[in-house]
């Protein structure tokens, strides 16, 4: 009799306890969310393990583990569907920008960053991101962001064993620009350099055609004596250009400007342009995109598809560096 109770008891515990048997705990895309991912130690950065981001449209400020930040900052930064060690020096680019920030102190009261491409660095959420890839590419593509960041976790990029201002830009058109033609600073790091076959790339090549009205509208927000007379022989001339072939100084009317002051007032990708009247407009032909300073993304592209390595790719761009 003992022996059949006891038998009754064994087959009602396991009909309860087969469930959790053969029952997965985890939700589906949780799972297949880490298929593929390689397992790297992380670094443990001290005093910055946590970056305090300013989210410039809310006003938030939000506390999040560093190389987590450095995801939305690499899937912000640089398209997912480049070479991963592209990726790579994206993202030891973009850590050593955000510790160089910190270091010398930030910008911005109780942040060590804000999100914004035109303050900072461009940062978007895991969410945001991957709402805007195509959905059958949406594992693959942060699988790489991730391996990116966490293959590289603690490498930041050095001069004389302090952190760099390792500036980036979309497309260099070829050549690079020293800083002190954009911002007036000077850093040994940060010489022209070339990059050849940038021109596969959309940001590459763009024009801008401005009625000669437009571009008188635009100059007198800005300067209100501006004058120009277009029947007058070079009311608009070039007059100097920078070593790597953009331009210096530019004569618009009465005014002589600096190729960035000119991008700036007539919303041109770059300060590499050359500029044509044609009959009632003025056009501009534009090479590049971007200040041109240090890293170029899609020059990076291009250096990976070569079989460039990060740390290669990084130095090429920044002489005289070491990487930690």
């Amino acid at each position: 009799m003992k022996k059949i109770i006891g038998y009754v008891l064994f087959v009602i515990v396991l009909i309860f306890t087969m469930p959790i048997v053969f029952t997965n705990p985890f939700d589906k895309t949780e799972e297949t969310s880490s298929q593929n991912v390689q397992e790297y130690e992380k670094a443990n950065y001290g005093d910055l393990s946590v970056i305090k981001l300013l989210h410039k449209e809310s006003g938030e400020v939000e506390e999040i583990e560093f190389d987590t930040y450095l995801y939305s900052v690499v899937s912000a930064e640089m398209p997912a569907s480049y070479e991963l060690e592209a990726l790579r020096a994206q993202a030891v680019v973009a850590r050593t920008y955000t510790i160089y920030k910190i270091v010398h102190g930030s910008k911005h009261e109780n942040a060590d960053i804000c999100d914004s491409s035109l303050c900072c660095q461009a940062w978007i959420s895991k969410e945001n991101r991957l709402a805007r890839w195509e959905e059958e590419k949406r594992e693959e593509y942060w699988n790489k962001i991730v391996d990116s960041v966490d293959s590289t976790s603690g490498r930041y990029i050095t001069y004389k064993g302090e952190p760099i201002n390792s500036f980036f830009h979309s497309n260099s058109g070829g050549m690079t620009e020293l800083p002190v033609n954009v911002w007036g600073g000077s850093y040994p790091y940060l010489q022209v350099v070339e990059t050849a076959g940038e021109e596969g790339y959309n940001g590459y090549h763009s024009d801008v055609q401005l009625s000669k009205d437009e571009l008188i509208q635009k100059m007198l927000e800005k300067y209100g004596d501006f004058q120009i007379h277009f029947e007058e022989e070079n009311c608009i001339q070039i007059l100097e250009l920078t070593e790597s072939g953009r331009v210096k100084t530019m004569k618009v009317g009465n005014k002589n400007l600096s190729g960035v002051e000119v991008r700036t007032i007539f919303g041109l990708k770059s300060a590499k342009f050359e500029c044509q009247l044609e009959g009632d407009c003025v056009k501009f032909q534009v090479t590049g995109y971007g200040h041109g300073v240090g890293l170029s993304q899609n020059g990076s592209d291009v250096l990976a598809k070569q079989g460039k390595t990060y740390e290669e790719i990084i130095k090429h761009y920044y002489k005289e560096v070491e990487i930690k």
